[in-house]
Order: C-alpha cells, then sequence, then structure tokens
C-alpha cells in the first residue's frame, strides 16, 4: 500500500478533493457513533437486561476509551504515517461495530463501545492531520475546512436522525452494523486515492511515560464526572478521581518539558491561538452536548415525539450548521480574522441556547424550538470551521497528528464532561423541584402525578439550558480574548509545512 507521494510540496495532489469524500465519510462515522447510539440505548437495555445502572456505560466506556487515548492515536498517526493509521483505524472501527451489533449480553457490548472507542482514537486525528498535509493553499483549505467542519459540527444531529430511523424501523442492532459499509467505502476510498505527503514523519521513540500519564489523567477526569452524576460531587470517589486527574496530567506536563521526543510537544498548545481554540471549543461542545441530551429526552418523554420525529425535529440545526460552516465561514475565513467568526458564532449560539431555556410543557416547535435550533446550528457552523482550521494552521507536519488529536480531544472530553455535568444539574434541580411542589392532590391523581413529574423535569432541564447558555458565552468570550491571529495569508499559507520546530502559524498580523 502506497503510503507517501514523492511529488514536489508547491504541488497539490490532483486527487486531493476526491481523498476529502473519504475523509469526510470516516469522520462522519464517528461523528454519527457519538450519538445514534443514544436513540438506540433504551432498545438495547430492555432486549440485553442491562441494568439502570450498567445503561450509562455504553456511552461512558466509548468516551473513556476514546477521549483519553486520542494524543496516543495522534501520536502514532505521525510515527506509522497518517494513511497507515488512518486505514487500521477504519478496519478497527468497522470489527468494534460488527461485535457490538451482535451483542449478545452486558459485556459484549460494554467490551465492543470501548474498543470502538479505541480504534476512533486513531482513526479522529490521523483523518483531520491528513486533511491538513493535504490542502495547504488558503482558499482550498478554507472550502476544504468548511466542509470538514459541517460533517463534524452536523453529525451529531445526523445520527439522531439515522439512529431513530434504524431502531423505529428494523433494530437497534443496526445502529453498529450501519458502520460497516462505511468503514468499507471509506478504508477502500483512502487505499486507492489518498496520498500522504512524504515528509514530515515524526520517527522519534514512542514517549511511554507521557502515554501511560496522559491517558490515565484523561481517563480519571472523565470517570471523575461520571461517578459525579451517580454519587454526587463530594462523594470520596468523585473527590478522588478529580485529584488523581490533576496530578496525572501535572505529572504529564513536567515530563513533557524534560523528555526528548514528547508525546505532545508543548509548543503545540502553548500557541496562543491553538491554545485558545482547544479551549474555546471544548467549551462550546460542553454546551452543544448538552442541548443534545436534553433535547432528545424533553422531545420524546415530555412531548411524545417518536424516535424519527425527535431526529427530524434536529434537521433545522444540521442546515443552519452546513450554511454557517460552508456558506460563512468558509467564504469569510481568507477575509476576516479567525476570532471574528468564532467569537460572534459563539454567542449566536448562545442566543439560541436562550431561546430553548424558555420550553415548557406545551411550547410550540415552530414559534420556539425551531429558531432556537437554527441559531444554535448557523453559530455552531461558523465557528467551528474556522476553528478547526487554525487549530492545525501553521504546524509542523511532524506534529500534524498531535495537533488534530487535541481538536478532537477538546470536543470529545467536553462532550464527556458535559453529558456528565449537565445531567447531574439537570437531576438535582428535578429533585429539588419536585421536592418543594408534591402536593397531596398530585399523589392522589395519576395524571396530575405524571404532569407535576413533567413539569419538574422540563424544570431541571432548563435550569441546564442555562447553564450551557453561560458556557457559550464563556466560549465566545474566551475566542474573542485569546485567538488573536489574523487572516490566514494566501500568499504564504501553503508554507505551513516549512515551519520551523519553534515558530508559530503562518499568519499575516
Amino acid at each position: 500500500m502506497p503510503e507517501t507521494d514523492a511529488r514536489p510540496a508547491t504541488l497539490p495532489d490532483p486527487r486531493r478533493w476526491k481523498a476529502l469524500i473519504f475523509i469526510g465519510l470516516a469522520q462522519l462515522m464517528v461523528v454519527l457513533d457519538a450519538t445514534i447510539v443514544n436513540i438506540a440505548l433504551p432498545s438495547a437495555q430492555r432486549d440485553l437486561g442491562i441494568s439502570d445502572g450498567n445503561r450509562q456505560w455504553v456511552i461512558t466506556a466509548y468516551a473513556l476509551a476514546f477521549g483519553g487515548l486520542l494524543l496516543f492515536g495522534g501520536r502514532i498517526a505521525d510515527l506509522w504515517g497518517r494513511k497507515r493509521t488512518f486505514v487500521v483505524g477504519l478496519a478497527g472501527f468497522a470489527l468494534a461495530s460488527a461485535l457490538g451489533g451482535a451483542a449478545a449480553n452486558t459485556a459484549m457490548l460494554l467490551g465492543a463501545r470501548a474498543l470502538q472507542g479505541v480504534f476512533g482514537a486513531l482513526l479522529a486525528p490521523a483523518a483531520l492531520s491528513l486533511l491538513a498535509v493535504t490542502f495547504t493553499e488558503a482558499k482550498e483549505r478554507a472550502k476544504a475546512f468548511g466542509i470538514y467542519g459541517a460533517i463534524a459540527g452536523g453529525g451529531g444531529a445526523i445520527g439522531l436522525i439515522l439512529g431513530g430511523l434504524l431502531t423505529e424501523y428494523m433494530n437497534w442492532r443496526w445502529t453498529f452494523f450501519v458502520n460497516v459499509p462505511f468503514a468499507i467505502v471509506a478504508a477502500v476510498g483512502a487505499v486507492l486515492v489518498i496520498r500522504e505527503p512524504a515528509e514530515g514523519r515524526n520517527r522519534n521513540r514512542l514517549d511511554v511515560p507521557g502515554v501511560l500519564l496522559v491517558t490515565s489523567g484523561l481517563v480519571s477526569l472523565v470517570y471523575g464526572f461520571t461517578r459525579a452524576e451517580s454519587s454526587g460531587w463530594t462523594a470520596a470517589s468523585t473527590l478522588g478521581l478529580f485529584v488523581a486527574a490533576a496530578v496525572l496530567l501535572t505529572a504529564f506536563v513536567l515530563v513533557e518539558r524534560r523528555v526528548k521526543a514528547p508525546l505532545l510537544p508543548l509548543r503545540v498548545v502553548l500557541d496562543r491561538n491553538r491554545g485558545g481554540v482547544y479551549l474555546s471549543l471544548g467549551l462550546a461542545v460542553i454546551g452543544m452536548f448538552g442541548l443534545f441530551l436534553f433535547l432528545t429526552y424533553y422531545l420524546q418523554l415530555v412531548r411524545g415525539y417518536s424516535p424519527v420525529l425527535t431526529g427530524v425535529a434536529f434537521l433545522p440545526m444540521v442546515a443552519g450548521m452546513i450554511t454557517g460552516s460552508t456558506q460563512i465561514g468558509a467564504r469569510l475565513m481568507t477575509r476576516v480574522p479567525a476570532r471574528f467568526l468564532m467569537a460572534p458564532g459563539f454567542l449566536v449560539a448562545s442566543i439560541g441556547m436562550l431561546l430553548l431555556s424558555n420550553i415548557g410543557l406545551d411550547t410550540s416547535y415552530p414559534m420556539l424550538i425551531l429558531p432556537g435550533l437554527v441559531l444554535m446550528g448557523l453559530g455552531m457552523g461558523t465557528a467551528f470551521m474556522p476553528a478547526m482550521s487554525l487549530a492545525t494552521h501553521g504546524v509542523q507536519p511532524r506534529d500534524a497528528g498531535v495537533a488534530s488529536a487535541m481538536v478532537n480531544t477538546s470536543q470529545q472530553v467536553g462532550g464527556a464532561i458535559g453529558t456528565a455535568l449537565l445531567n447531574t444539574i439537570a437531576a438535582s434541580a428535578t429533585t429539588s423541584w419536585l421536592a418543594s411542589h408534591a402536593t397531596a392532590a398530585a399523589a392522589s391523581s395519576p395524571a396530575a402525578a405524571q404532569a407535576l413529574q413533567f413539569q419538574g423535569m422540563v424544570h431541571g432541564f432548563t435550569t441546564a439550558i442555562w447553564v450551557s447558555f453561560g458556557i457559550l458565552v464563556a466560549a465566545s468570550a474566551i475566542a474573542f480574548t485569546l485567538v488573536n491571529a489574523g487572516r490566514p495569508d494566501a500568499a504564504s499559507a501553503s508554507g505551513a509545512g516549512a515551519a520551523k520546530s519553534d515558530e508559530v502559524p503562518v499568519m499575516a498580523h
């Protein structure tokens, strides 16, 4: 399998747009999987007899493996070669998905989900770094990252639609089996079409202490938020996990400063612009995942929507993301500084979230939910596209995999934290509201008791959505404050591959 292309760096690969199709397809598969299983989870729980205490592990097993191993996956991509890592990740993800679809018991399903996370951690950074080294000319890069950003932003909502269709009309197992044809097509296309530039391999020895420290640190952090959901924030187990995460991640930073070939070269994250992108993107994803979670439950449980109708209800958000990414972000990225897209984008999304904080038992979808979703989509699409491009722009080719992995790490860890954090806030608010509003009349009438339960549930959702609103405002402020790079210099954007070891991204200030 040819892995590199020895053509001069000044000549673009003539098959680069075909390559984008298969890179985008792989990214869509990974992003879909983050939400498609949510819709199928109640059916899978009934079929396999999964206990209420274990059902969260269907989501958490994937998040822990994926979030914990992303930096390792990015480093492997730089070491093995991005194309090879991409194809191996696709093959492994397809195998794990097939095992999940064929699961006969809880243990088999949880093992398959963890295995999906492992291979997803190889696949996601390899896909983004291939995109970064394939498209180096400013206008083409803007268009390619616009398409990629639309896939990354809208794929989660598409997963809700597809999950609803497969669960309602076929079987929950098809939410796993559907990944197999995606992976086969993407892998065959990658072998035939994708060419990786010959330069840019990082053949230094693998930083094993760094791998162990960052993986265990991230797993402890994500697991800590998950434990907080079930055990409470002040439980000894929760606090112990947070302390362990802080110690392990601090040790990781100290080790990375001293080793010759670090897993995460600190120059990648200490650059002001990339650091601002990672932080603001992670916060934004916390808010967005909260919306997916609560609006899905609200539409199905409170409003009585079917799984398919719930997925269709998210379509305007998908359309908004695609429009914001390809028609606003991509067109303006080479004309205005990134922060003038990211900060307003996150702010527009926060306004959409603010609208959705007004949901009630009989809220009109066209009058309130629809405009809220459209604003969320437009804002996120506009912000995601320049964020993903800036996070990898100007980085050394040998660091492209790790820089790409950090984008995915900020999103994956943000999503896992957001799900646990906001779910805990919503559950606590619901419990408090029900305790203060319980009445004898409600207890005597099943209909009144159910109405009271729904009111408490909606109160919990709106409380968490308010927190999401605040998080998105903070993401906007961080993007505006930290991201100070100008628009990419169209004349020199192709110089990304020639940056020196400590050089910041090639930007026109």
